[in-house]
């Protein structure tokens, strides 16, 4: 993370989700996002319901053993909200969001030094809890990115919101690109990303992936395989909201190198549960 502090950047993300999301009717909730069995109203009942409950307020358990789309016990966790909510219209559950995310913003203010370094459960394993909430902003961060896809609204792609996604994508690639792609001891990986937020990323394989910083970088004469893709494409891809054939189509994926071993790359990229 920059130097923005993690509760600005969930308040930022909250914020902009609910702009994204300002006149919708119930049809426009309805349509299905590109999370299996989800609408975009199920989107928003996820990350609101998930805050309530640090507020105390979680819905009482219910059943999604029914759900074909629930196939996983993570799945199983984060399906229960959502199926309580689901009696819901889209303007309650965006009434929920905006009424829940402030006071959760507010909560988290008036954490300690000390309550922020505890060790708390993650997705990730067990992690301090300023950094559980940079996993919550990067997941909300996420869902807004899933709804102004779906709705036609782009936004929020670059600027500090971005960090936590960032940070994760990082940590992600060493394994795309060793385990998931196999790519050979050698091997010379650079994924670029053109606009709104633009990186260069470099992978080097020896014995196991690891990322190279920019001077490393840069005394590249030639990598193995350069992979060029929007910004928007690399999230959808790791988020697995896409796959490889969605992202070329969409336009602006360019390989230079080893084609194959770009589209293995891309194929093994969604790394989210």
């Amino acid at each position: 993370m920059g130097d923005e502090p993690i509760v600005d950047v969930l308040d930022h993300v909250w914020s902009s989700t609910l702009q994204a999301t300002k006149g919708l009717d119930e049809a426009a909730w309805a349509q299905p996002s590109e999370l299996p069995g989800w609408t975009l109203k199920d989107c928003m009942s996820h990350v609101a319901v998930i805050e309530a409950g640090f507020l105390g307020e979680a819905p009482d358990p219910v059943p999604v053993d029914h759900l074909a789309h629930v196939v996983t016990p993570f799945q199983e966790m984060m399906e229960v909200g959502v199926e309580a909510w689901r009696p819901l219209s889209g303007a309650e559950v965006r009434a929920r969001f905006a009424d829940v995310t402030p006071r959760r913003v507010a909560q988290l203010r008036a954490m300690s030094d000390d309550e922020m370094a505890a060790p708390s459960w993650s997705p990730i394993g067990e992690v301090p809890y300023r950094e559980f909430l940079v996993v919550r902003a990067f997941d909300s961060w996420m869902h807004e990115q899933d709804l102004r896809r779906v709705l036609g609204r782009p936004g929020d792609l670059d600027g500090f919101a971005v960090e936590p996604a960032l940070l994760r994508f990082r940590a992600a690639l060493p394994a795309v690109v060793g385990k998931r792609a196999g790519a050979p001891d050698g091997a010379r990986i650079v994924v670029r990303t053109t606009g709104p937020t633009e990186v260069e990323l470099g992978l080097v394989v020896e014995g196991r992936a690891r990322l190279v910083d920019a001077a490393e970088l840069a005394s590249w004469a030639e990598p193995t395989v350069a992979v060029t893709l929007p910004f928007e494409a690399l999230v959808a891809l790791g988020g697995g909201r896409w796959g490889r054939e969605r992202a070329e189509a969409a336009g602006g994926v360019a390989y230079e190198g080893d084609v194959e071993l770009g589209h293995r790359v891309l194929d093994s990229l969604a790394f989210t549960p």
